[in-house]
């Protein structure tokens, strides 16, 4: 993922609502979100990484579930590092609690490129970053994470973040209004740009919620919620390379 918001302990009904785009190269291959019975692990539902073989964001029938971003910063890149995308298989495969597989994880976290790692279950939600090290339990409210640290106020996490919250307050999370605030395309001001080590014409293309480029751009958008009862919704819309043109829709409830 490269951006996600979501509202913890916000709505009376659902505790958990999590709104997430991913953002990735054209050319990746990938598969669209289903459960993993092929790969021996039926009771974990999340797309794939067909490359490195991992995946982005997920959940376990048993009400765990982790999303993860990157942390972007050009300068820091390693070489033949192995593949975030195994941080959040790891922790579904797993039978360890959020503080437990951080801890696990800790040791080695280095050898990664920078990221971001979201991990929850029925008890809270951890944020851990190996850029900064530091691990962080959410409180209740809204919260967002692109590209940088928990809540860095970045000009598409903001603005996802305020929609997000202004949709609760009218209590309009039927699915097509979620999709619809992370397909917004309004980009961030010059003066609002990061710096993460790309050019400012790159940064600003990048900028928006919903990106689209020649060769990368957003080719998922994910929903995830989660009622008092424990009940899931997984909601996956998937895009043609470079459009907005929705290729495929699958929607997985976990009672």
């Amino acid at each position: 993922m490269c951006l996600i918001a979501l509202a913890y302990q916000v709505h009376p009904d659902y505790p958990l609502i999590l709104i997430a785009n991913r953002d990735e190269f054209y050319e990746r291959p990938t598969r669209e979100a289903r459960f993993w019975v092929e790969e021996g692990h039926p009771d974990i539902l999340a797309g794939k990484d067909l490359l490195a073989g991992g995946t982005w964001m997920g959940v376990q029938k048993n009400g765990k579930w982790a999303a993860l971003t990157n942390y972007r910063d050009l300068t820091r890149l390693k070489s033949d590092p192995p593949s975030r995308g195994e941080l959040v298989l790891n922790y579904l495969k797993s039978n360890l609690s959020p503080d437990e597989y951080i801890r696990h994880l800790q040791p080695k976290a280095a050898a990664y490129n920078d990221f971001n790692l979201l991990i929850g279950d029925n008890q809270h939600i951890l944020h851990y970053s190996n850029f900064s090290g530091k691990t962080t339990q959410l409180k209740p409210g809204i919260h967002g994470l692109s590209n940088a640290l928990l809540n860095t106020p970045w000009h598409k996490t903001e603005l996802l973040k305020a929609r997000l919250e202004e949709t609760i307050r009218h209590n309009k999370l039927d699915t097509n209004t979620l999709f619809q605030l992370l397909a917004n395309e309004t980009m961030a001001d010059d003066d609002q740009l990061p710096e993460t080590g790309l050019s400012k014409e790159m940064e600003k293309a990048i900028s928006p919620a919903f990106i689209i480029t020649e060769k990368y751009g957003t080719r998922c958008s994910t929903l995830l919620l989660i009622d008092k009862n424990g009940h899931m919704v997984f909601s996956e819309r998937r895009f043609k390379p470079a459009s907005r043109q929705i290729i495929g829709d699958t929607e997985i409830k976990i009672d």
